[in-house]
C-alpha cells in the first residue's frame, strides 16, 4: 500500500490521493475494511479510506451504515478505475485489455473456502 515507480495506472489523473501515514490509518479502519482494502484490485489509499470513512459515520450517525457505504463506493471505484485503465489500453494497443477480453475476474479470496486463493498485504518491517 503505498506510491512507488511501479503504479502504470492514470489513478493519478481521476482521484486525489490524501497525504498522510498509510498503515496508521489502514489500522484504524474497521476489520471489515481493512480486509475490503487488502483485496482491491488497485492500492486502495488507507487515508482516503479513513477519511471517507469518518465522513460517512458522521452522515450516517452508524459505523455498520457507514462501513457498508464505504465497501459499496470501494467497489464503485474500483470499477471505475478498471474500466479507465482499460479504455487507456485499447486507445494503446488498439484491442481490448486481456483481461477483460478473457472474461476473467479479480481474484479475491479470503482464504477460508478449499480451492480459494489467499491474498494478504504484508506491512513491511520497521
Amino acid at each position: 500500500m503505498g506510491q512507488g515507480g511501479n503504479n502504470v495506472t492514470l489513478r493519478q489523473e481521476h482521484w486525489r490521493r490524501w497525504p498522510g501515514d498509510e498503515w496508521a490509518c489502514f489500522d484504524a479502519l474497521p476489520a471489515g475494511i481493512r480486509q475490503r482494502l487488502q483485496q482491491h484490485a488497485y492500492d486502495p489509499w488507507a487515508v482516503n479510506a479513513l477519511k471517507l470513512w469518518r465522513l460517512f459515520r458522521r452522515q450516517t450517525g452508524s459505523s455498520q451504515r457507514a462501513e457498508r457505504r464505504l465497501l459499496r463506493y470501494l467497489d464503485q471505484c474500483e470499477a471505475q478505475e478498471r474500466s479507465l485503465f482499460a479504455a487507456a489500453y485499447a486507445g494503446r494497443h488498439s484491442q481490448p485489455l486481456p483481461h477483460d477480453a478473457a472474461g476473467a475476474s479479480i481474484l479475491r479470496g479470503s482464504g477460508n473456502a478449499p480451492g480459494e486463493a489467499r491474498h494478504s498485504v504484508r506491512r513491511p518491517v520497521r
